[in-house]
């Protein structure tokens, strides 16, 4: 028997829904809540199950605690820091995600981790309070947020995986992955597939072992070995990462991604690279002469914000726009190093890469 939620309750929710289409033609995103509300419409009407419900239901409250928090973060670059929850702060692997989390806020970035223990404690130990966030989930071990995170407004508690890791990688500039399980496996290999498939970045990702260690220089020697060497992923796919034991290359990998590109997304079919400013009518020659192997037609040209991306913050910034083939992501991401060595960017520009 399912209980009734009480008239009052009801009542107050028809003159919210009543305000909100009352509204909803001066909204700015009126596009979006229109669909939004459609989509709940026709699911009312459908036969889902209660279980069903309670998945959209709940999976909306994570996205909207997710949504309101990183909204006032949204200028500040940040780094997703993956890894073991069971390695113990006397470990070199947490002693390296204390310096690099350390390291990195003190160029300005902000640091993101699932808020338990292990690597995700370094991180917010390294970083700080102040320069963290915690989006936890409950587990039945390993769930509890850890002290250098807990009772702070920047820690969320996700119900869901899909949803946590969905804002861990949706809020993210770059990915710093040190050694760990089947998840922190899980966690390199979905960033690499979705970078590949347009869902995600282009970010740096940097595989991270402590001075002297071989856990990700020995992951890399199997992609080589079982992956390019086979043909089961380009040649230029390793390029999608860094594999280092240095702080300094770590640190480098993530600035110098952001020293001239900003940013990128697809607009129909064009790919749209944003721009901190705008590179010479030479090097964007030499980017035709070097890149064209990714085009599917056309060639990489110059061009302002167009038409169709709608104005936001980055309305002002140069860009170029090319029909990317969406495969070559290895050769993409050696586009856009070309273009951070040869863009010569200003010294304010070079002094400040975690803006955005």
């Amino acid at each position: 028997m399912t209980s009734k939620v009480p008239f009052e309750t009801l009542e107050s929710l028809q003159a919210d829904i009543a305000e909100l289409i009352d509204r909803l033609p001066t909204l700015k995103h009126r596009q979006f809540i229109q669909q939004a509300l459609t989509t709940i419409l026709r699911l009312a009407d459908s036969e889902i199950e209660r279980l069903d419900w309670k998945i959209l239901s709940a999976s909306l409250v994570d996205m909207e605690q997710g949504f309101q928090l990183f909204y006032g973060y949204r200028h500040i670059r940040k780094v997703t820091i993956f890894g073991s929850a069971r390695l113990a702060p006397e470990t070199p692997e947490y002693k390296m995600a204390v310096q690099f989390a350390r390291a990195i806020s003190q160029l300005g970035f902000m640091v993101m981790t699932g808020g338990g223990g292990g690597i995700m404690q370094a991180g917010q130990e390294g970083a700080g309070r102040d320069n963290s966030f915690g989006l936890n989930i409950q587990l039945p071990f390993e769930q509890e947020a850890n002290p250098f995170i807990d009772g702070d407004p920047k820690l969320i508690h996700f119900k869901y995986f899909f949803t946590r890791k969905l804002f861990l990688l949706k809020e993210s500039d770059a990915v710093a992955l040190f050694p760990g399980g089947f998840g922190t496996q899980d966690e390199a290999f979905e960033c690499m597939t979705l970078s590949q498939t347009g869902k995600f970045g282009p970010v740096p990702l940097v595989l991270i072992d402590h001075p002297g260690g071989d856990y990700w220089h020995s992951w890399s020697k199997y992609i080589n070995r079982q992956l390019v060497e086979k043909g089961l992923v380009s040649p230029e796919d390793p390029s999608l990462y860094t594999v280092t034991d240095n702080l300094e290359v770590a640190c480098h990998a993530i600035t110098h991604f952001y020293q001239v590109y900003h940013s990128s997304r697809y607009v129909g079919d064009q790919f749209v690279v944003r721009l901190r400013h705008e590179l010479s009518d030479a090097l964007v020659a030499q980017l035709n002469d070097q890149f064209s192997d990714i085009l599917v037609q056309g060639k990489i040209e110059k061009s302002q914000i167009l038409p169709a991306e709608g104005q936001d913050e980055t309305s002002d910034l140069p860009r170029l726009v090319f029909y990317f083939n969406q495969r070559d992501l290895g050769r993409l991401y050696q586009m856009i190093a070309t273009i951070n060595e040869l863009g010569f960017p200003t010294p304010e520009e070079t002094a400040h890469p975690e803006r955005k």
